[in-house]
């Protein structure tokens, strides 16, 4: 069985599934997919089942509704490790990441146990976000790295590599925030618990087809759990 399973959850990308398995298919590396469906409008999840009629290696979840981003990825963590993989590809079905950078990150997990791809680590990279959105996201992150200390220059990034090592560790049942907060979350409990984290610089590409889940709720959810996390932290209670 391959060791590296991809998980790409998707709500409305039935114009970007397949473009990312096939670019990520040209990679040569030896992994699964799993895709989580929201239960998309557009029928995503169809898509999917058209390519696992020739494939294997592709697995799906469909959620019974929109849950969010949060949601999506706890199920595909829990089903990772029970499967027995060693590490987990998070990655948007966007196109927002460039898979070319996933070699880099598989090989950077024999010396780390959790690799970030990040926008801000050298300056700033990311290409045609509108200005507002590119100083919320900067500030956002500088917000983050300020209250919880951590030395991670994108909290908010959604392109990484896990060990599944990290997942068992941390409380996966206790983690209930959804978008950039999720991601928050999971870097924070894997550094109080003194994992091994890397950061490397890539370049982040605004997505060309679909629409952004971006919502003031999410932006808001962000800002008041981060408070809470520096206190879990102070009070040693994550």
């Amino acid at each position: 069985m391959n060791k590296t399973i991809i998980i790409i959850p998707t709500y409305n990308e039935s114009q970007n599934i397949k473009k990312i398995i096939t670019k990520i298919d040209s990679l040569k590396i030896e992994n699964d997919f799993l895709i989580i469906d929201d239960n998309s409008p557009d029928k995503t999840y169809d898509v999917v089942k058209e390519m696992m009629i020739t494939r294997t290696d592709i697995n799906l979840i469909i959620q019974s509704k929109k849950n969010g981003l949060g949601t999506a990825y706890i199920r595909g963590f829990e089903w990772a490790i029970k499967k027995k993989y060693d590490r987990i590809i998070q990655i948007d079905a966007d196109l927002s990441h460039n898979p070319q950078d996933i070699p880099t990150m598989i090989e950077l997990m024999a010396d780390y146990d959790m690799v970030i791809g990040s926008r801000y680590i050298k300056g700033i990279n990311v290409v045609n976000w509108p200005m507002s959105r590119l100083i919320l996201s900067y500030m956002a992150n500088v917000y983050v790295k300020l209250i919880t200390r951590m030395k991670i220059n994108d909290s908010t990034s959604g392109y990484k590599c896990i060990s599944t090592e990290v997942l068992k560790k941390i409380n996966l049942k206790k983690i209930n925030s959804q978008g950039y907060s999720f991601q928050i979350e999971v870097n924070f409990l894997a550094s109080v618990n003194k994992f091994k984290i890397k950061e490397i610089p890539i370049i982040f590409h605004d997505r060309t087809v679909g629409e952004s889940k971006m919502s003031k709720s999410i932006i808001f959810e962000a800002i008041f759990m981060v408070p809470k996390l520096a206190l879990k932290k102070i009070l040693r209670i994550w």
